[in-house]
């Protein structure tokens, strides 16, 4: 199995698709990942287990590339996940990870939202323009502005999975003009959609980072440069201006309405 510690995952779940079933029983979905740069040792570095779990999804790997072996596993299904230790972020990644909770917040509203789209009423557009609003301005001004133009510079960005998050990013702020432009047209059948792209990306896209590239980083990260993320981070939120607590209140009476 040592050689395989060393090889793509991606490539073992393409020899043994089984494998990415395990995987999702523990709570890593590399199945249906879009970065695919981990190697599996790696796996078993970025999501931390207790060491007889992670003895157990490693016999069940075995298992599965090595069938004539006859391995023998035993495993519950139903505990498989209670024992992952989640990374401990530093500070300025765990304030990137709790601004994804804002997002989030957003996202779970999207389909909501997309039901009862109304722009023939200044109310009904007032809804989605601040939705918006808040991608343009919290989302994006100043969240991924600290990823692309701090976090990133201390690192070989032209890396692949950097690539994949800037694509990410590129697509989400497409469908933000498009949902522009269907406001303007009155189109919801268009806005609806992007909305809705928008959600099921930015869902896909906030996992590969808190699971896979923020732990990842982190752990590259020196104690020294945690400490200037930390300062560059405040000074960048300083110079942007925007005020998370106007996001957080928008976000706090949308879910009060929707719940009417």
């Amino acid at each position: 199995m040592e050689s395989y510690k060393n090889k793509g995952i991606k490539d073992i779940i393409a020899d043994f698709p089984q494998v990415a079933d395990i995987l999702e029983e523990y709570g890593i979905g590399c199945g249906p990942c879009t970065v695919g740069i981990c190697l599996l040792k790696d796996i078993l570095d970025i999501h931390k287990m207790a060491p007889e779990k992670e003895q157990e999804l490693m016999s069940r790997i075995e298992a599965t590339i090595y069938p004539e072996r006859a391995i023998k596993t035993d495993y519950s299904a139903e505990t498989a996940q209670t024992d992952r230790e989640p990374h401990v972020f530093s500070a300025p990644m765990q304030r990137l990870v709790n601004e994804h909770v804002v997002i989030k917040r957003w996202l779970a509203l999207i389909p909501a939202v997309v039901e009862r789209i109304d722009l023939t009423t200044d109310e009904g557009v007032g809804i989605i323009e601040d939705g918006i609003d808040l991608i343009k301005s919290y989302a994006d001004r100043l969240h991924h502005a600290k990823e692309e133009d701090i976090l990133f510079s201390y690192f070989d960005d032209s890396e692949k999975i950097f690539q994949v998050i800037y694509e990410d990013h590129r697509i989400a702020r497409n469908h933000v003009k498009e949902m522009l432009a269907a406001i303007e047209k009155k189109d919801v059948a268009a806005l609806s959609q992007h909305l809705t792209d928008y959600g099921q990306l930015l869902a896909q896209h906030i996992r590969k980072e808190d699971e896979i590239l923020f732990p990842w980083l982190d752990k590259k990260l020196t104690g020294k440069q945690v400490v200037e993320l930390a300062q560059k981070f405040d000074s960048e939120d300083r110079e942007i201006g925007v005020e998370p607590e106007k996001y957080l209140s928008y976000l706090s009476n949308l879910e009060n309405r929707l719940r009417k």
